[in-house]
């Protein structure tokens, strides 16, 4: 994969020095752009690398500066000048912005023809797509047929910087229901994995978006990975009104016939948050409780233990046509809190207080006892895991 970082490492651009952005080596580079006025960046696309010699910025002290940040708002790559008469020296408030952006800004000497970039750009995008198909192929081959490719993947994953030892995991991207293609949210997710690991492999297969990752390649490790996937959500969330992406992450394994494992229960994550509409539910370790019901081999001791405690409220829903089964899950995701259960039900307060009068009775159980709750939760989480099998 292209990146920033094999830009600033490589020997094929010896012309351009990085001078501001040093956090953002990570980004991906897929194409370059000339841009030499304001209103051309609307054609810029993400992760391409925007050049500029400024011949239409001159008679605007700020139009640099505006011109990198509009390319920032596009999310390109990086920006490049090419410094000459039209641009002598880079603003000093241009290169704040890059640093604080993690925007990498690079300059270019004039006596450097920005052609003979283009040309070795173009080249350098072509061998790393190049690559990218292998690293697609190795992946695919560790995660469905690794017996086949046994003897040789140790040494195609130490080729592609992963050594041997090492705690491996994947993490595994989809849709709801399958119904928006994965490919929408793929430059979103990938920019904001490329933040957090230095090294991944990435197959897209069946409508997923799935990252092998390395325990000791993680750039931000004080960060927890739930955090990163509530940005991510965020994002999407805030981009569509709604959330139609789940994003799970299996367990670290260090034997490489267990990396499909690792998958599989990236899978199980994805299936339980979707059957619970739980978007707080990411890695595999931390499914708890459904963990525990999954390894039970008494099927019909937890579905009694489900039909004791839920059956009659089923009853009263099927007989009256009301609705307090599904009113009683929002009640233990939102923790019993009236307002937030108001505003996710579009119901006023004093009904939520009904609700819970009747379910109560109904129960024969005081909805304010955690035990009670414990048990509750646990009934749901049963339905879930039978569901799911």
């Amino acid at each position: 994969m292209g990146t920033i970082r094999k830009i600033v490492e490589g020997v094929q651009f010896p012309m351009l020095t990085l001078v501001a952005g040093f956090s953002g080596l990570y980004r991906r580079v897929t194409g370059i752009n000339v841009v030499e006025s304001i209103d051309l960046i609307m054609f810029c696309r993400p992760n391409e690398l925007v050049v500029t010699t400024g011949i239409n910025l001159a008679q605007q002290d700020d139009s640099l500066e505006q011109l990198v940040k509009l390319a920032y708002s596009k999310k390109v790559a990086g920006f490049i000048v090419n410094a000459g008469p039209y641009i002598p020296d880079i603003p000093e408030a241009v290169i704040t912005f890059a640093n604080e952006h993690d925007f990498p800004l690079f300059q270019m000497p004039w006596n450097c023809r920005v052609a003979d970039l283009l040309k070795t750009t173009f080249q350098f995008i072509a061998t790393h797509q190049q690559e990218h198909s292998v690293e697609e192929k190795i992946l695919y081959n560790l995660l469905f047929h690794y017996k086949q490719h046994t003897n040789a993947m140790k040494e195609n994953l130490l080729q592609l910087g992963f050594p041997q030892g090492r705690e491996l995991a994947i993490i595994t991207c989809s849709t709801i229901g399958g119904q928006t293609n994965i490919d929408r949210y793929e430059v979103m997710i990938q920019f904001a994995f490329q933040h957090r690991y230095k090294r991944f492999l990435k197959l897209k297969y069946k409508n997923h978006l799935i990252f092998l990752i390395d325990r000791a390649q993680i750039n931000t490790p004080n960060l927890p990975f739930s955090k990163i996937v509530e940005e991510i959500y965020d994002k999407i969330s805030k981009k569509n009104g709604d959330l139609d992406i789940i994003i799970g992450k299996g367990n670290y394994h260090k034997e490489l016939e267990n990396v499909r494992k690792s998958y599989e229960e990236s899978l199980t994550v994805i299936q339980l948050a979707q059957l619970h509409n739980n978007r707080f539910l990411y890695k595999y370790k931390e499914i708890g409780a459904y963990k525990i019901i999954m390894a039970v081999q008494n099927q019909k001791l937890i579905k009694s233990f489900s039909q004791d405690i839920l059956g009659q409220l089923y009853q009263y829903d099927d007989l009256h046509n009301t609705d307090y089964v599904p009113f009683l899950r929002i009640f233990l995701e939102e923790n019993g809190s009236t307002s937030k259960i108001s505003e996710r039900q579009f119901i006023h307060r004093n009904t939520v207080l009904y609700k819970i009068k009747k379910i109560e009775m109904l129960l024969d159980m005081d909805l304010s006892n955690p035990f009670t709750k414990t048990n509750l939760y646990i009934a749901f989480l049963i339905e879930d895991v039978l569901a799911h099998q």
